[in-house]
């Protein structure tokens, strides 16, 4: 990867241009049956879109915090991603009461509603489906984010050295993600073509970068496991053989 790239949108960017048809982020949730396979191009447009969303209709500007109320899943990732293109901080699983923005799950919406600025939420449904009824105080994700711009430039440019994420009381610059994220790929022998799979919650820092930053500081491709303990015997030898799985942290 790019020895320059100082932020996550910077190690985006190098993915995309290095090769942008490889698997980036592949998602299976046992408990639903789901897989959903992104490439780095694919990936990189959801980004594109939910950070002009972000920018635009919801008018968050660098420095904003926005509070994420989701699991370890590939819209969540986007979220990070679009998150850092803006210059907002991503507050993963932090207080709504505190935020400018809130981004919730289902399961989270009484907590969201904590949050006294924009509220977004997201169904998690198949293939990004919307909700059946959208939560009364919330835009639909899934509805606002099809019809934004496929590219993205941000109004100011990020400050690499500014707050980009929080995570289990543990806050951290673009920088600082960045050359944490080529660490903890180092030490699991990410490089092009790995792929990480991972059982473990966004909620720590292991979680996210074992589930994205690790995988996208080395060049490497990462595979989303929710609800592994419904998966049957013998499941996960056959998924780790299936999609070619080198590394593997539950």
């Amino acid at each position: 990867m790019n020895a320059n790239d100082r932020t996550p949108a910077d190690l985006l960017r190098s993915a995309l241009a290095a090769d942008p048809g490889r698997p980036l982020v592949t998602l299976y949730d046992d408990a639903t049956g789901e897989r959903v396979e992104l490439s780095v191009a694919t990936f990189a447009n959801w980004v594109a879109k939910t950070a002009n969303l972000l920018q635009g209709d919801l008018a968050a500007e660098p420095g904003d915090r926005a509070v994420l109320l989701l699991p370890a899943h590939w819209q969540t990732a986007v979220w990070l991603l679009a998150c850092a293109s803006v210059g907002v901080v991503a507050d993963v699983g932090g207080d709504p009461a505190a935020a400018d923005l809130v981004v919730s799950d289902p399961d989270a919406l009484e907590a969201a509603r904590a949050c006294s600025g924009e509220r977004i939420a997201l169904a998690l449904r198949p293939l990004g489906g919307r909700f059946p009824q959208p939560p009364e105080g919330f835009t639909d994700y899934a509805v606002e984010v099809p019809g934004q711009g496929d590219r993205f430039a941000p109004y100011a440019p990020v400050d690499p050295d500014g707050p980009a994420l929080a995570v289990g009381g543990l806050e951290l610059t673009g920088a600082q993600l960045v050359e944490r994220a080529r660490a903890d790929a180092a030490r699991l022998g990410v490089g092009p073509g790995t792929r990480i799979l991972s059982g473990q919650s966004y909620a720590t820092w292991e979680g996210l970068s074992h589930g994205l930053y690790a995988a996208l500081a080395g060049g490497g491709s990462v595979v989303l496991c929710r609800h592994l303990d419904r998966l049957a015997e013998g499941g996960l030898e056959k998924r780790i053989a299936d999609e070619r799985v080198t590394v593997t942290v539950r």
